[in-house]
């Protein structure tokens, strides 16, 4: 398995931006999403597509600011919207065979791709 994530960058707070993740050697039934860590914190969960369902998944704070998305050829986007201060940090392609209950937990992910950097300016 290999994620490649792209798309970060510096916006003003208020603003947009959309990372991708291109995701090989991946099946369907793979769960696909986004942990981010901020400076001096502990990485954490953002967003998720159960493989199984294609339920989606959010961290309450980004809930309604955030779309993950997934489309056939496992390509992994997350188009987020009001971007915030808080929101600022490098932002992580995940991957998992199947799905766990405790998703939000960093240590039940397998693979990981190289990590993209979003600051949001105040």
């Amino acid at each position: 398995v290999q994620l490649q994530a792209f798309g970060g960058g510096l916006v003003q707070a208020g603003g947009s931006l959309r990372l991708t993740c291109a995701a090989s050697g991946v099946f369907r039934s793979h769960s696909l999403g986004w942990f981010r860590q901020a400076p001096g914190k502990e990485r954490e969960f953002v967003a998720a597509v159960r493989g199984s369902t294609s339920t989606k998944y959010y961290l309450p704070s980004v809930k309604g600011r955030f779309t993950i998305s997934r489309d056939n050829s496992n390509t992994l986007t997350l188009q987020m919207n009001q971007l915030k201060p808080e929101d600022t940090a490098i932002y992580y392609c995940i991957a998992r065979p199947a799905w766990a209950v405790d998703y939000y937990n960093p240590g039940q992910y397998r693979y990981w791709g190289q990590g993209t950097l979003v600051t949001v300016s105040s």
